[in-house]
């Protein structure tokens, strides 16, 4: 079937005009199976559609598994090698990512004519990136001994000017504990604005005011496409600064890889998905009416590209990552720790520590609260010995004051 658009100007010569709200379905056609596409030159056209065919969803989904059991297997080995919950803690919870990603967007490449459901599923993706970003963030704390021991090497020292990380307009300045709280301060905004975006997402949805690459002035994806990326550079230039601080401090740990990783899968994703959406706008990708006769809305075709796209990149994203958070240094400890003691965690125990988001919430008061701001909280990094009753003990974390100072 091809109906040309021009068939329905008002010039054409016909005996009457013909409003029509949606494509002509031929008559003998069964419309459970049926795709339309309007291609770039605004022609109507029946035609079958790679990312709702069998191949697609069998090429996507053989990525997607494989990149499960790679990620699965390499937490299954962090739990059972669980010696350093401080750090391993905040590894886990960046591993989950893979199978959040993949697993999200397999399934909603799965149910792409179903009334914009992805946009249901992503909103899952979209909170669980702002809690990898803090989780990256906080990781790199510990490692560093705490904000204590990370304001023992650097405070009072100059900021030196870099057009690269963005400290041109710092020069002359010092870090200071400021700093630190700023860097905090700028990724668990992150964490905020996400899920508030995805709700606000959701609903705008639910009221047909929202569809992907739409930057018409009525509708929400203009506005919270600004937020978003405004939110996103605000947290992308708090974790540049900190790494530009403490990339000689960080370079014991190989902290390049483990940042472009979680960058790329994070943040490259988002730009990634913004510019599918715009080329559908712009018609370079052929927007779809009707997919196996079901009505989609406009972003449709760019967000099944997005997520196809995505189930092939989380393969590889699991390899960086098998890489960039290897377990054999905890492996080691292990076997140094059982010489002279039992096993400290299991894996049931470890994973329950690891979902707990208690730390998080009281990271977020140490950081936005006025009482706290001239406080720095002490990392410990002593290996949790088991209690009598089997339970592994828990560390507490202890305070100390930090003399005031300029803050950036």
């Amino acid at each position: 079937m091809n109906i040309s658009m021009e068939s329905m100007h008002p010039s054409a010569d016909n005996d009457s005009m013909v409003h029509l709200a949606a494509p002509i379905l031929p008559a003998m056609a069964d419309p459970s199976n049926m795709t339309i596409i309007e291609t770039s030159n605004g022609t109507i056209i029946e035609d079958q559609m790679f990312l709702n065919t069998l191949a697609a969803q069998a090429l996507s989904g053989i990525f997607v598994w494989s990149a499960l059991l790679l990620t699965c297997h390499q937490i299954y080995t962090h739990l059972r090698s669980y010696t350093v919950p401080n750090e391993q803690r905040y590894i886990i919870r960046i591993l989950f990512i893979v199978p959040v990603y993949a697993f999200d967007s397999w399934l909603s490449l799965l149910f792409i004519s179903n009334d914009q459901y992805y946009v249901y599923f992503d909103s899952v993706r979209d909170c669980y990136e702002a809690f990898v970003i803090y989780n990256f963030l906080s990781l790199s704390f510990e490692y560093l001994g705490g904000e204590s021991g990370i304001m023992s090497e650097i405070r009072g020292k100059s900021i030196q000017s870099s057009c690269l990380y963005g400290t041109c307009c710092l020069g002359g300045m010092s870090y200071s504990i400021g700093f630190l709280r700023f860097c905090k301060q700028a990724t668990l905004q992150f964490c905020v604005v996400k899920p508030i975006m995805a709700v606000i997402t959701i609903i705008l949805q639910a009221f047909g005011k929202y569809h992907d690459g739409d930057f018409n002035i009525n509708g929400g994806y203009l506005y919270i496409t600004i937020i978003y990326n405004f939110s996103v550079s605000l947290s992308l230039y708090a974790l540049f600064l900190f790494f530009f601080a403490t990339s000689d401090l960080l370079r014991p740990y190989e902290p390049v890889l483990k940042f472009l990783t979680i960058k790329s899968v994070i943040f490259l994703s988002f730009w990634q998905g913004m510019v599918l959406a715009i080329l559908e706008r712009c018609r370079v990708i052929p927007k779809a009416l009707y997919i196996d006769g079901q009505m989609v809305g406009a972003g449709t075709v760019a967000a099944g590209w997005q997520n196809f796209i995505t189930c092939i990149e989380m393969f590889f994203a699991a390899i960086a990552l098998r890489y960039a958070f290897t377990c054999t240094v905890y492996q080691e400890k292990k076997d140094d720790v059982q010489e002279n003691h039992p096993p400290m965690h299991s894996i049931s125990s470890g994973l329950k520590e690891t979902i707990n988001p208690g730390d998080m919430v009281q990271d977020a008061i140490h950081n936005f609260s006025p009482a706290y701001q001239q406080y720095t909280q002490q990392s410990t990094q002593e290996v949790v010995q088991p209690s009598a009753n089997g339970k592994s003990s828990r560390k507490s974390d202890k305070i100390m004051l930090i003399t005031s100072d300029d803050e950036l």
